[in-house]
């Protein structure tokens, strides 16, 4: 791998010379988009043509996850390449590492051009800490610089090209286009706003509804989130709670999804028009995933496999031809980002960060010592009642769970129940196996923080 890596990084140095012959990096990174919201993973209705095509070109990871499922948590993880209990955002704060040790900082303190486009959710943007930085997300629709309505997915396309059209061309860049879609406007009836010219997309399709998407398997949560509070039922009251309503909401989703497709593809044939595409590694993936009905939920937080799998694709210089459009299982965190991001570039990575060079991966074949589980964490938000802690130990098969302030446990087999509606601590059979994987989490708790 390192051969196939010096190999191109040579190429980019004969069209160009020192900072420039590193690789660029754009990180195109959705919200609440799940890692089956792609026509390329199977998705029967939505259309991602050119998202699917950066698969074709790269490497998809199919089990992407994240270690804790609300927006402003997992951006701090992303960032800092640390778990929420050490880089200290449990939900709406500015993570507690110093910048300097982020991805972003210590990119640009190596010589890296670095921008920031879109949705922030971590306390006060540090506009300081980057050389093109505009921060902005909530509503779909707002005003632009000459006071005219403007779609928040269109915006982060004019900012993302503006960055990459006048950018400094002797420097590499790094660019996060922090897409608002596919967010809803909680405040809004209608949730999801897309733009006009999109209306006809899915209009005579019907969104086949998940099996798991209804009371039987809502009656089979614990009863704690059955409860009226529990803010993942309250918001699939918003949105699911009547078949038209299901059909009308998903399809005004989809319909954005689709919107950030296109931007993605835009910003790709940018890179392409400049030369830069075959110097740049470009990643797509999500702050978290989403229920779409499962369980009777809405939303994320929850340990849930809709809740924490990401999509995750990639584009690298590095990824020898024979892996290129192919698929990988392995678990890949949000976490490994940011060192990912670093040792691509050169850049010593600092020992606070938690993840893994997921570069490792591409070439394919076994690897002993890449992880083959993970702990989950997620805080208390506003109240137990609303959005209860919770914390998990996941492999590929099973999952542990755990919710400290009810003193509940479930846990489940993912190869014969991927829905996740079968409780089996209960189980005689498999309380060895269920004490083994409580013991790792509680000793990798300790180790996280």
């Amino acid at each position: 791998m390192r051969g196939i890596f010096v190999a191109v990084m040579m190429l980019g140095a004969v069209a160009g010379t020192g900072e420039a012959a590193r690789p660029n990096i754009l990180l195109l990174y959705a919200d609440d988009w799940r890692h089956d919201t792609l026509g390329c993973a199977g998705n029967p209705v939505l259309k991602t043509p050119r998202l699917d095509a950066l698969a074709a070109e790269g490497l998809r990871f199919t089990h992407a996850c994240v270690t804790t499922s609300i927006c402003g948590v997992s951006r701090s993880s992303l960032l800092t390449g640390q778990w929420m209990a050490r880089h200290g955002n449990r939900g709406f704060d500015m993570f507690k590492t110093p910048w300097a040790e982020t991805f972003p900082g210590l990119l640009r303190a190596n010589g890296y051009w670095t921008g920031h486009v879109g949705k922030w959710h971590n306390g006060k943007f540090p506009a300081d800490g980057f050389d093109f930085g505009r921060a902005y997300g909530g509503k779909h629709w707002m005003k632009d610089a000459e006071g005219k309505p403007i779609h928040v997915t269109t915006r982060n396309e004019k900012d993302a090209l503006e960055f990459l059209k006048e950018r400094p061309r002797e420097k590499p860049f790094c660019l996060t286009v922090a897409f608002f879609a596919t967010h809803a406007e909680d405040e809004n009836p209608l949730q999801y706003l897309p733009q006009p010219g999109s209306a006809g997309l899915y209009a005579d399709v019907v969104i086949p509804v998940p099996a798991t998407a209804n009371d039987a398997a809502f009656r089979k949560l614990p009863a704690f989130l059955q409860q009226p509070k529990n803010e993942g039922r309250v918001r699939w009251g918003w949105r699911f709670d009547a078949p038209d309503k299901y059909q009308a909401m998903m399809k005004n989703y989809y319909r954005m999804a689709t919107e950030v497709d296109s931007v993605c593809g835009r910003l790709i044939d940018e890179l392409k028009a400049e030369g830069q595409l075959d110097n740049t590694l470009v990643v797509f993936t999500a702050d978290n995933g989403y229920f779409h009905g499962e369980h009777g939920l809405a939303d994320k937080w929850y340990p849930y496999e809709e809740s924490i799998r990401v999509p995750l694709i990639v584009r690298d210089p590095r990824i020898p031809a024979e892996r290129q459009g192919k698929t990988d299982e392995r678990l890949v965190l949000n976490v490994d980002l940011a060192e990912t991001f670093l040792t691509a570039a050169g850049v010593k990575v600092p020992e606070t960060m938690q993840g893994k060079d997921f570069s490792v991966l591409y070439a394919g074949g076994e690897d002993a010592s890449w992880r083959e589980s993970f702990y989950y964490e997620h805080p208390t938000i506003t109240s137990k009642e609303r959005i209860p802690s919770s914390e998990a130990w996941v492999t590929k098969e099973a999952k542990f769970i755990r919710w400290p302030e009810y003193g509940a446990e479930e846990f489940f087999d993912l190869k014969k129940d991927p829905g996740e509606v079968e409780n089996l601590t209960g189980d005689e059979g498999r309380k060895e196996e269920i004490a083994g994987m409580r013991e790792e989490m509680d000793a990798w708790r300790e180790r996280v923080k």
